[in-house]
C-alpha cells in the first residue's frame, strides 16, 4: 500500500529536520514569533538555565530588563516585517535562576515550519565586558600618572624647600603657628608623595619577590590591635603555602588601606571578616566588613584620585590599592550595600607579576 505525504507532513519533515540541526549546535540557539518562543535547543536551556517546558511559549521580553523591553520589543516588530535592521543586540539578561548575565544576541528572520520567525543566537560577552572594564581602569590610572609627574615636579620640590625654612626659621624663632604651618606643610607633602607613589611606583625601586598573603596579613592586623575591642577580625584563611611575585611593600601598603578603610567604615561594634582561598591558578582574597556601606552610584568612582566620603581623606589610598592589583595582573571587584557593608574581593594570579 503506498502512503501519500501531505504538504503539512512535508513542513512537519522540514521543521524536524531543523530542530535536529540546531540541537545539536553549540551555539545558544532560540526560535520566537511574536515574542513567543517556539523552540530553543539544549545548549540554550542550560545557558538560560531552565527547562524546553518552561521556555515554550513564554514571552522572550522576559529576560530584559523592564527599560529595555520596548525597545526589543519594536526591533523584533521590525524584523518580523522584513525591515533592514542591525543584526545585533547587545544588553543585560535575566536568566530563570535570577542571574544576570551580559550578551550578544544575533537575530535573523527564518522560516519555522509554515510561519516567519526569529532566530536569536545568545552569546555570553561577560569576560569581554569585563576586559574593557579593566582598560577603562588602565585608561584613569594611566591619566593619574600624567596628574602625579607635573605636580609632583612643579609643586612638591619647592615646598620641600619652604619646609626646610620653616625649621630653620623655627629653631632661633619658636612660636606656634610656625609648628603648626609646619604641620600644615606636612600634610600637603605627604599627598603629593602619596600621589606620586600611586602614579610612579617604580620610581621606589623594588625587588619583586614571593609574597605570601596569609602571613603579611597576619601582620598587619597587628598594627590594628588597638581597635579591635570594638571590632571582632574573623579569618578564614586556606591554601596557606601558596604565594604571588611581585613587590612586597606596595602589597603591604594596598592590604594596609584596605584594613584602614574597613575600621573607619564600623561606627561602634562590628565585624571584620577575611577570606583567602585558592581557584584554579588565582588567588583569591575577600575583606567584607559591617560598616556603613557605599551608594550604588558611588562604587564606579572608588579608586578615583581625591574622590572620597571622609571629611579628612584624599581618596588616594584606594587609587593605591588599584593601582598595585591591576600592576600585578590581578582584579579587584567591590559590592557594598549602605547600612549592610562592603566586600572587596581581589584575585591575583598565583607566581606571576606582568613586568612593566
Amino acid at each position: 500500500m503506498e502512503k501519500t505525504f501531505s504538504k503539512t507532513d512535508a513542513v512537519t519533515n522540514q521543521q524536524e529536520m531543523y530542530r535536529q540541526i540546531l540541537e545539536y549546535s553549540i551555539e545558544n540557539i532560540m526560535i520566537h514569533t511574536n515574542c513567543e518562543v517556539l523552540y530553543l535547543n539544549e545548549a540554550c536551556t542550560h545557558f538560560l538555565r531552565c527547562t524546553k517546558e518552561r521556555a515554550h511559549g513564554s514571552c522572550v521580553l522576559d529576560l530584559f530588563e523592564e527599560g529595555t523591553k520596548k525597545t526589543v520589543q519594536n526591533r523584533v516588530e521590525q524584523t518580523m516585517n522584513g525591515a533592514e535592521m542591525p543584526r545585533k543586540i547587545e544588553d543585560i539578561i535575566t536568566r530563570s535562576d535570577g542571574t544576570k548575565v551580559a550578551v550578544e544576541i544575533y537575530c535573523n528572520p527564518v522560516m519555522y515550519g509554515n510561519q516567519k520567525a526569529i532566530q536569536s543566537v545568545f552569546r555570553d560577552i561577560t569576560l569581554r565586558k569585563e576586559a574593557e572594564r579593566w582598560m577603562k581602569d588602565q585608561d584613569k590610572l594611566a591619566s593619574v600618572g600624567q596628574i602625579a609627574a607635573g605636580i609632583a615636579h612643579e609643586v612638591k620640590n619647592p615646598l620641600t624647600a619652604v619646609k626646610g625654612f620653616l625649621q630653620l626659621l623655627e629653631e632661633s624663632h619658636p612660636h606656634a603657628y610656625l609648628t603648626t604651618m609646619k604641620s600644615e606643610l606636612n600634610i600637603a607633602i605627604n599627598t603629593l608623595t602619596n600621589l606620586l607613589h600611586v602614579s610612579k611606583p617604580d620610581l621606589y625601586e623594588e625587588e619583586i619577590v614571593p609574597i605570601y598573603l596569609c602571613k603579611e596579613v597576619d601582620a598587619l592586623l597587628l598594627l590594628f590591635q588597638d581597635r579591635f575591642y570594638d571590632i571582632k577580625v574573623e579569618l578564614f584563611l586556606k591554601d596557606t603555602e601558596i604565594y604571588i611575585l611581585g613587590k612586597r611593600n606596595l602589597f603591604l601598603k594596598a592590604f594596609f588601606n584596605l584594613f584602614k578603610n574597613a575600621i573607619e567604615a564600623i561606627e561602634g561594634n562590628g565585624k571584620i571578616t577575611i577570606e583567602h582561598f585558592i581557584l584554579g591558578d588565582t588567588v583569591h582574597i575577600k575583606m567584607h566588613d559591617t560598616g556603613v556601606g557605599i551608594p550604588k552610584d558611588k562604587i564606579k568612582l572608588l579608586g578615583t584620585p581625591f574622590y572620597t566620603s571622609k571629611t579628612q581623606g584624599t581618596g588616594l589610598g584606594l587609587t593605591q590599592v588599584f593601582t598595585t592589583i591591576i600592576d600585578h595582573g590581578g582584579t579587584l571587584t567591590i559590592n557594598s550595600h549602605v547600612d549592610c557593608g562592603t566586600t572587596f574581593h581581589i584575585q591575583l594570579p598565583t607566581k606571576h607579576h606582568r613586568s612593566h
